[in-house]
């Protein structure tokens, strides 16, 4: 099983934002952080969440467990659905990325035990200035 932190954040709202993944399992310890351009905050958690899933697939994993310190991100993607008509597409496609493996999970946690992919989004703003 890949478990897979991830976190979105924006120096403004909306600002220059970046996501930032930390993954590890079956073998793999894995630091990702990427500048994505000015975005609000939950937007680029619901990237963080994409990209995450993407990079879990490369690695030909079947059992992913997501963990996101964004309560929107989490509740979206268990409910299957997003009021705010903007996130919709964000949710669409990690629900269809979800689909690939045989088992998903996704559990929110504390920012506290969040911090790895928290400064690696941190460190994609700076990149990104």
């Amino acid at each position: 099983m890949l478990e897979v932190y991830i976190d979105g954040a924006s120096a403004g709202n909306p600002g220059p934002s970046g996501i930032g993944l930390f993954i590890k399992g079956e073998g793999h310890l894995i630091q990702f952080s990427e500048f994505i351009g000015e975005t609000n905050n939950h937007i680029a958690e619901f990237k963080a969440l994409i990209r995450g899933l993407e990079e879990a697939k490369k690695l030909n994993t079947s059992i992913v467990s997501v963990r996101s310190d964004s309560k929107i991100v989490v509740a979206s993607i268990e409910k299957q659905y997003v009021k705010n008509e903007e996130y919709k597409p964000f949710l669409e496609q990690a629900l269809k990325l979800t689909k690939e493996f045989d088992l998903f999970f996704i559990k929110w946690i504390p920012d506290s035990e969040n911090k790895a992919a928290d400064a690696l989004a941190r460190q994609a703003i700076q990149q990104g200035k």
